[in-house]
């Protein structure tokens, strides 16, 4: 149903904005319709500019306007006002010292972080496995996953009134003692249910699971303390530099893999970071280690970094939708690119920050997300199936485009405003996705700079998405022509929708189509998990951040096929894998109106923090 007078198609894009983006003071609204809402946050982050203040506003905007161009659900929420928040989605959180006392401090950094908007991400391998006598107090440690329950308590507590979802990501090593524990942690129905988790897995690990060898699992010796038993070197989260690790045990890698793949067949996680490879292509492999993500997994980031995030609507670059004549303005989508570079930018200079700590990471390396949306219906629209080989030609060339015209932009904005803080030309042009970039742009970073460390990142973009008339969310293909979309109201409640997809609705209103599908229309049910893959693997050579991704497999999807999934992903160069088949702890938001088959239904797109 058509909103009459605003840009909204349906209802619940509507109260959407009016319960999540819509400023309100003293309990009463204070922006008549998005159209001010636009209008703030383009003049907040238009208000850093030292020159040409007005033509940048008008410039924002633009961006802004009919969706073109959506900052991540913080911004949209928080710019302009005098609320103490973050515009940051999501931060990942220091490095958790293995001790009470650091513990605890990193328990509280985490509320504070989420206290003002954040979603947080925590690397929990520092943490001493299940059993072990602690120096000094003679205590036996409870491990890694007994302290992630307190955070799951906190986050519970933080968020227990307003609309906002609280967000955790924990990784843990694939080699720490306690990765059994950590694989089945969320067997049980209702446990660390504000947590995801994924499995820090290496190439040595997949290595041993090809090799069917046995794997060893190991922990640093604490500091002072004796070395009992075997022990052997090994680079450790929250290190740059190898350490003594005491072995603790040996399992055969193909059944700890087992394992992972039984725990995520079963009920969904925990998901794979494939951690080499992230840290192999990071642009700042020269200065910084990563061991953990934001929640959903498109933006790795060191201790007390931020993720600014936003993402190109491409359905509202299509010309001429559904028609032989259809096709995409390269040209449009390329300069909004690089109109959201600078505002993403800009968003440093007008955001809080929850800890002095995530200021300083953050202004360091100056990383942002630029990604899109509606990618699916954009496809749709210019009549090509999802995953087909044009499909895959087609987004490959989108986001080269979005990608060469982010780090163009930054690169001017690097000899307008400077470089960021840690850039160092020498070893950041040899960093393996900026090599590979065009040679002019290589050449321009090396003799100018380059503003961002890091320019681009495809998140789920779930609620801005839905703000934006419910088109396809990130990459993801539609869920289903027509389904019930549960929404979190301010009050905390939810309450549910009907809702039709935009490409769907927009045949049927141009083509007096009636309740008839476009032709190119395909669901998340109907697309091969290899499509899924493909379309991944498609866009990850221009996307230095990460992605995220949930590869839908319907119930009775064998086994074998599902780990292949994920060996699958490694093998094609991919930087993580998530799945989703329907089961009975974990259930999905989304409620198809129209399919054949109840249990093929994707997983809940309400995975960001936005």
């Amino acid at each position: 149903m058509r909103v009459a007078g605003s840009p909204f198609v349906a209802e619940v894009s509507a109260r959407v904005w009016d319960t999540k983006y819509r400023l309100r003071g003293a309990g009463k609204a204070s922006e008549r319709s998005i159209e001010d809402t636009w209008r703030r946050i383009a003049c907040a982050l238009a208000s850093v500019e030292k020159t040409d203040r007005a033509h940048w506003e008008s410039m924002f905007y633009s961006a802004l306007e009919s969706f073109r161009f959506l900052p991540g659900g913080r911004i949209q929420a928080g710019a302009g006002t005098a609320h103490r928040v973050t515009l940051f989605n999501c931060f990942v959180m220091g490095t958790v010292e293995d001790s009470l006392d650091g513990i605890f401090d990193a328990l509280k950094e985490g509320a504070l972080t989420m206290q003002q908007g954040g979603g947080v991400g925590y690397d929990f391998s520092t943490l001493r496995p299940h059993g072990v006598t602690a120096l000094g107090t003679g205590t036996i440690a409870s491990g890694p996953v007994s302290f992630m329950r307190i955070w799951d308590a906190m986050c519970a507590t933080i968020l227990s009134t307003g609309a906002r979802r609280g967000a955790m990501m924990a990784t843990l090593r694939c080699d720490h003692p306690d990765i059994e524990t950590f694989i089945d942690a969320k067997r049980e129905p209702g446990v660390l249910r504000h947590f995801n988790l994924s499995v820090l897995v290496t190439d040595d690990f997949m290595q041993a699971v090809a090799g069917d060898a046995e794997w060893t699992l190991v922990f640093p010796v604490a500091a002072g303390a004796s070395a009992d038993g075997e022990t052997l070197e090994r680079v450790w989260s929250g290190s740059r530099r190898a350490q003594p690790c005491r072995v603790f045990r040996r399992v055969s890698a193909r059944a700890l893999w087992e394992r992972i793949m039984r725990a995520t067949y079963d009920y969904a996680e925990p998901g794979v970071i494939f951690i080499d490879r992230v840290r192999r292509m990071n642009n700042l492999w020269y200065c910084e280690t990563i061991s953990a993500t934001n929640p959903c997994g498109e933006v790795p980031l060191p201790p007390y970094g931020a993720c600014d995030l936003g993402s190109i609507n491409l359905t509202r670059f299509v010309r001429e939708p559904f028609s032989a004549h259809a096709g995409l303005d390269f040209e449009a989508i390329a300069a909004t690119a690089g109109v959201a570079t600078r505002m993403l930018d800009n968003v440093y200079e007008v955001s809080n920050f929850p800890l002095t700590r995530q200021r300083e990471a953050a202004l360091a390396s100056r990383r942002i997300g630029l990604g899109l949306t509606g990618l699916a219906d954009t496809l749709i629209m210019l009549g090509v199936r999802y995953g087909s080989r044009q499909s895959l030609e087609l987004v490959a060339e989108i986001m080269r485009a979005v990608c060469h015209a982010a780090y163009r932009a930054s690169i001017a904005l690097a000899r307008e405003k400077g470089a960021f803080p840690l850039f160092r030309a020498a070893e950041y042009t040899q960093g393996e996705f900026v090599s590979a970039l065009p040679r002019e742009i290589v050449d321009e970073i090396w003799h100018h700079g380059i503003r961002n460390s890091h320019l681009t990142a495809i998140a789920p973009a779930g609620t801005i998405s839905l703000l934006a008339n419910n088109v396809s969310s990130g990459l993801e293909p539609v869920y289903a022509a027509e389904y019930e979309r549960r929404v979190r109201l301010a009050d905390g409640e939810l309450a549910a929708f009907r809702v039709v997809d935009f490409a769907c609705d927009l045949y049927r209103r141009l083509a007096g189509a009636g309740g008839r599908l476009p032709p190119a229309f395909a669901n998340a049910a109907e697309i091969a998990p290899e499509a899924h893959l493909a379309m991944q693997a498609a866009l990850q050579p221009c996307v230095d951040n990460a992605i995220s991704k949930t590869i839908n497999v319907p119930r009775d999807f064998c086994f074998d096929a599902f780990r292949s999934v994920y060996e699958t992903a490694h093998a094609l160069g991919l930087k993580g894998c998530t799945t989703f088949r329907p089961n009975p702890v974990t259930g999905a938001i989304l409620q198809a109106e129209r399919t054949a088959d109840g249990d093929k239904q994707c997983c809940s797109i309400e995975r960001e923090a936005d």
